[in-house]
């Protein structure tokens, strides 16, 4: 019985610090989107944490905010979803 846990306790500590090591790796891929044409990029972590934001000055018009606050969405989305196609951790419904 004893070894049984013993077993058990060092697959779960395997798996936390292969866990931790996929985490770390996501924390350092920058993945990038963009809308626009390319007129607003954003750049995120693996995890979806955003890092940057580049707006080309084309793109900046005051007459239009809506519009560029529209392009930085797009932009977010871009990115995410390409760090959701990235990651091999579920980010919902885990438990």
């Amino acid at each position: 019985m004893g070894s049984g846990f013993s077993k058990m306790k060092k697959q779960a500590r395997l798996m936390q610090e292969q866990l931790s090591q996929v985490q770390s790796q996501m924390q350092n891929t920058l993945i990038e989107g963009s809308a626009g044409g390319g007129l607003v990029t954003v750049t995120l972590n693996g995890s979806k944490g955003l890092k940057k934001i580049a707006i080309k000055p084309e793109c900046v018009n005051p007459n239009d905010i809506e519009g560029l606050q529209d392009l930085i969405i797009g932009a977010f989305q871009d990115a995410a979803s390409k760090a959701e196609a990235q990651n091999p951790l579920p980010t919902r419904g885990f438990f």
